[in-house]
């Protein structure tokens, strides 16, 4: 299972399909809550993900399509756009240390 230290997170991609703009909004919300760290928020469709995303968010339906254009990163699942558990977990372990789990 890839991990990452949340100090080596910078870049971090909502991979989204052919979006109604909820990633979006998940991607704004990321910024918003890790800003003033060292942490790109990028929103990029799920078959363009960049090779220097350290973290990948995507929702649970599009995640082996994000493992499999990105294999060996990070990845993070989601169901719920706004207040997911998975989302919060990651802002804070990247806000207050430690590692990051695919």
């Amino acid at each position: 299972m890839p991990s990452i230290e949340s100090k080596d997170v910078h870049k971090i991609v909502v991979a989204c399909d052919a979006g109604m703009g909820s990633s979006v909004m998940l991607a704004t919300q990321l910024r918003k809550a890790l800003s003033g760290l060292q942490v790109e928020v990028k929103h990029t469709p799920v078959n363009s993900i960049p090779a220097d995303a350290d973290v990948i968010v995507c929702h649970a339906g599009l995640a082996d399509r994000a493992r499999a254009t990105a294999p060996g990163r990070v990845l993070v699942p989601f169901q719920v756009f706004i207040g997911d558990p998975a989302v919060t977990k990651l802002i804070t372990t990247i806000k207050n240390g430690g590692t990051v789990h695919a």
